[in-house]
């Protein structure tokens, strides 16, 4: 259930309400979302809000988030993102960006620049969501496997570039794995198995089925929060000087960017073989150099106001969420609606759960709640690390000589602060962190 989970989630984020403007408003979303056309969708939707239109807000919201991962992962191919070499080590990574055979130069400036970007660009999407989710009745039907992004910015978005597609990559399938295991759609309504049996199709080009979702009010509170958990990353990162890690490890990820330790990627060996240890010692080294001083400490800071406002949003969309009485094709259903993953039943006891985990997260974020640290009896401020870290080593906190400066009385949270997701989700706790977010 928690690859499900995670597999609907995933499809949802990256991909992405119906009377009057609403109807025009979700017609121009998904004309842009299924033929790539992003930036011509986004200024249409503006328009629509402007005069006046809250699904005009949903619309650019929309756009705006998949817009963003578009430009990232236009920037991650301009640079020759590739699946690092690791020898007989395990598989190779599976990633969503196609390989560009002559990438751009990279450099850690470079590397802060994409990352601002993405951040300047997912808060800008935030606004929109965020206005969506004040008011409205609307709702927009997107099948998710049909989206489109120009990942390699050549100014078309190929069928290859689907969501569909690229999701298939990710997770290494094909779509025929997805039609084995069809999202459920509206009765009376085929679906892809009825189809398939029709209209075979051919074997080089299985068919995919429709992900439809039907996105409304809440789904705009819940892609909000997804966009400050992406946002919250990019910014921990940029929180800090990391350029020792970017010069010391990056060619593993980028073999051909022109990165200072390219030439030596799979030079000499040690143990094992020239890949395997050429790996080995990178990964060393990347352990190694995460002592990173803090040089933008107010961006630090901004990690706890997201993460903040992510717990803020996720009450936010349940309260829209529960005062739903429609039933269409819901992403996050209440109790009394239809869930997407049969497993996955929302009751009254889920949603209970889930608000004394958020409650027990404030907390901690609040300071009030400490975080356990294996080798002390107090807590650790999380709190108090945002707001006055100087640096971030993870192997000094995590064998405690950094986490001293942090370490201080007061309630420690245990299994028991979480009892309630604990009976309730079990094993299953991250595949509901994917999908409540």
């Amino acid at each position: 259930m928690l690859k499900r989970l995670v597999a609907v989630a995933a499809l949802a984020v990256l991909a992405l309400p119906s009377p009057g403007y609403a109807q025009d408003a979700a017609e121009i979303t998904r004309k842009a979302l299924y033929e790539g056309s992003l930036q011509a969708g986004l200024d249409a939707n503006i328009e629509l809000e402007l005069a006046g239109d809250n699904a005009g807000n949903f619309g650019a919201g929309v756009i705006g988030f998949v817009r963003s991962i578009e430009m990232l992962a236009q920037a991650l191919y301009r640079h020759g993102l590739a699946a690092p070499e690791t020898g007989p080590m395990g598989p190779p990574l599976l990633l969503p960006v196609p390989v560009n055979p002559n990438p751009e130069p990279l450099d850690y400036a470079k590397v802060r620049g994409i990352l601002e970007e993405f951040v300047e660009h997912m808060d800008g999407a935030s606004t929109f969501l965020q206005s969506a989710g004040e008011s409205g009745d609307y709702v927009f039907e997107i099948d998710l496997l049909k989206i489109r992004i120009d990942a390699n910015g050549d100014g078309t978005s190929e069928a290859g570039e689907s969501v569909g597609q690229v999701i298939a990559r990710a997770f290494g399938t094909t779509p025929a794995d997805f039609a084995a295991e069809p999202l459920p759609v509206a009765p009376g309504k085929k679906g892809a198995g009825d189809k398939a049996s029709k209209t075979p199709a051919a074997p080089e080009t299985p068919a995919v089925p429709e992900a439809i979702i039907g996105f409304d009010r809440a789904d705009a509170i819940w892609l909000a929060g997804y966009s400050q958990v992406l946002a919250a990353q990019a910014d921990f990162l940029l929180a800090h000087d990391f350029e020792t890690t970017v010069n010391a490890t990056f060619h593993r990820l980028f073999p051909k960017a022109g990165l200072p330790m390219q030439e030596f990627a799979d030079k000499g060996m040690l143990m094992l073989d020239p890949q395997s240890d050429n790996a080995i010692a990178d990964f060393v080294a990347a352990i190694h150099t995460i002592n990173w001083p803090v040089v933008e400490p107010e961006r630090l800071k901004r990690v706890l106001t997201r993460f903040r406002a992510i717990t803020d949003l996720s009450r936010k969309n349940w309260d829209a969420i529960l005062a739903e009485t429609d039933d269409n094709k819901e992403l996050v259903p209440n109790p009394k609606q239809v869930s997407l993953v049969p497993e996955g039943r929302v009751t009254d006891e889920t949603v209970f759960a889930w608000m004394e985990t958020l409650d027990t997260a404030d907390k901690i974020l609040a300071g009030e709640l400490l975080v356990p640290h294996w080798r002390f009896k107090q807590g650790f401020d999380l709190k108090a690390y945002f707001e006055t870290a100087t640096h971030t080593d993870f192997v000094m906190l995590l064998t405690g000589y950094d986490a001293t400066r942090f370490i201080k009385e007061g309630p420690v949270a245990t299994a028991e602060s979480f009892a309630a997701a604990n009976r309730v989700f079990g094993d299953e706790f991250l595949g509901y962190v994917f999908w409540f977010n």
